[in-house]
């Protein structure tokens, strides 16, 4: 089983188009998609319909922005700039994006066997894994083998290997290829296709061969300045397209 995994499109379409034409000759059991379709990036209806559009088998979760454009959450502990992002979004997505948007299932979602996506944190769908102490909360409560998990824009790796009592934690630069040991958790993150936040604002995502237990991850280069004109032509705040030059 191969799976392509994709994270944080946060209307960002230039980057997504990205991706998936770079993709579009592979071959996958299923796509796994964590999460905040929209928010931020001023092209959401191009995203969703991408989404929407993809063939085959695609499990897909909802994340934080997801919510909060669709009125499943008010959004009051975002900060100012994602709230203005958020009100334009849900003003600006036709009925029947806006209605994916609002449908999409709270993780954490079964896949398969030993498989398991969420958008947060499989014990908490808004939470953030940043830290071992972080990752440590979740392997208490949570024992799936291989989750994967988005919402920090961050590619990043937890493992827990029972025998020794041990939290890996890794930050995972560039691209790279790792092989998943038997009998050790794994928390994975795939990073943002829409919005980086690791100084490296290329488009970011994962691709895992379940039968070699193998997690290969990826960066592309994508027109930032398309994303970025469309968010000023749209008046979001200028912040939102600074920041996708730098990664941040």
């Amino acid at each position: 089983m191969k799976y392509l995994v994709i994270s944080d499109m946060h209307g960002n379409w230039a980057a997504l188009r990205t991706v998936l034409r770079k993709v579009r000759r592979k071959r996958f059991d299923a796509i796994l998609v964590l999460g905040d379709l929209v928010g931020y990036g001023a092209a959401p209806n191009q995203v969703v319909e991408a989404i929407r559009g993809l063939t085959g088998r695609v499990v897909t979760v909802r994340g934080n922005h997801d919510k909060v454009v669709s009125g499943v959450d008010s959004g009051d502990t975002f900060n100012e700039a994602a709230l203005i992002a958020a009100r334009w979004t849900s003003e600006h997505l036709t009925h029947q994006n806006l209605q994916m948007v609002h449908d999409l299932p709270q993780g954490p979602v079964p896949v398969d066997e030993g498989l398991s996506i969420c958008h947060g944190a499989p014990i908490d769908e808004d939470k953030y894994l940043f830290s071992d102490r972080d990752a440590a909360t979740v392997f208490r409560g949570w024992h799936e083998p291989v989750t994967f998990f988005g919402h920090t824009h961050v590619t990043s790796l937890f493992s827990f290997d029972p025998r020794r009592r041990e939290i890996d934690v890794r930050a995972l630069s560039g691209e790279g290829t790792l092989d998943l040991e038997d009998g050790v958790q794994y928390l994975l993150n795939p990073g943002s296709i829409g919005q980086p936040r690791d100084r490296d604002p290329r488009a970011s995502y994962m691709i895992y061969d379940a039968v070699r237990r193998r997690v290969r991850w990826f960066r592309l280069e994508y027109p930032v300045e398309e994303t970025q004109q469309r968010i000023l032509e749209a008046g979001l705040p200028v912040m939102l397209a600074n920041r996708l030059a730098a990664g941040i």
